[in-house]
């Protein structure tokens, strides 16, 4: 409803890139700086410095910016308080996740979500955990729901269910007739573990500090970005790892994994973080409401 100019300058002016902007806005680049310039043309001034490809707001651009974050405060209250009347829950809703939470977690809540708010339309974005409290930040997305401590304060952050974490080792390997394992035990084997970033990776480095480990005990041999090449280079017998007990079911199943339960025990908590907006969507409520609802039926991840 507000001005397309308005909305595309204040979503460069909060994150300070035409490119992010774009992605964001699902627009080409070539029409956000139009965008852009069409509002500078309109106040007769330069809303952005740009040198060096960085871009600043100028002292203008600052006032708009400040008196855009207002007006689109004012929408959304009015949207929030005419959906109240109405009792109409639509709309679009932006949802991040961590790896881990995106594809074992999230398919069952979402879809039942669906079939009760058929008019919500939920759009979701996969990243690491850093990703997605960068994305809340920077609100790219409504909701996000990761899997390592959230440290930024001005976050909302609700723990929602409780995830276990099992040490996985190939049928052939020394350890697979084992039913539970050390970290010290199992660091006697290379190694398999997630990139940088990923709050699995970042939750494992605290209990092995907790246990007395050193980075120099790891023989870390390998570093990947998903839980299923993990699984794949375990099962191909390249090393052990760590992993959360939901990834491996389907594994455990087939019997091409086997689950070593870790002494002393390793839980973490999969939480919901989002913006401490006062105003926000009425399906944004709903879906909060609902996976409470859902969490609260399903406290641990099996």
């Amino acid at each position: 409803m507000a001005d397309r100019r308005l909305q595309v300058f204040h979503t460069v002016a909060r994150l300070l890139s035409f490119t992010k902007a774009a992605e964001t806005l699902h627009m080409t680049q070539p029409a956000v700086t139009f965008q852009v310039r069409q509002l500078e043309e309109y106040f007769n001034t330069r809303l952005f410095d740009r040198t060096h490809n960085r871009i600043s707001l100028t002292e203008a651009g600052k006032r708009v910016f400040e008196y855009s974050d207002r007006i689109f405060e004012l929408y959304s209250e009015m949207e929030h308080a005419v959906r109240e009347m109405t009792g109409d829950v639509s709309g679009i809703l932006m949802i991040g996740a961590s790896t881990t939470i995106a594809e074992y977690m999230l398919p069952a809540l979402l879809g039942d979500f669906k079939k009760k708010y058929p008019d919500v339309n939920l759009q979701l974005k996969v990243s690491n955990s850093d990703g997605i409290v960068h994305m809340v930040e920077n609100n790219v997305i409504d909701l996000g729901v990761v899997e390592s401590p959230v440290l930024n304060k001005n976050l909302v952050v609700e723990v929602c269910r409780v995830d276990q974490l099992v040490a996985v080792v190939s049928p052939n390997h020394p350890l697979a007739s084992r039913e539970s394992v050390t970290i010290n035990e199992l660091l006697e084997y290379p190694y398999i573990c997630r990139e940088e970033g990923s709050g699995t990776r970042e939750v494992i480095a605290e209990y092995m500090t907790d246990q007395g480990i050193h980075n120099g005990q790891v023989h870390l041999t390998m570093e990947l970005g998903s839980p299923e090449s993990i699984k794949g280079a375990v099962e191909a017998g390249m090393g052990v790892s760590i992993m959360s007990s939901a990834t491996v079911q389907k594994e455990l199943k087939l019997g091409t994994l086997v689950p070593l339960t870790l002494a002393p025990a390793l839980e973490r908590p999969f939480s919901f973080v989002h913006q401490k907006q006062k105003f926000r969507h009425r399906a944004m409520d709903e879906l909060l409401e609902f996976a409470r609802s859902y969490c609260k039926a399903h406290p641990k991840v099996v």
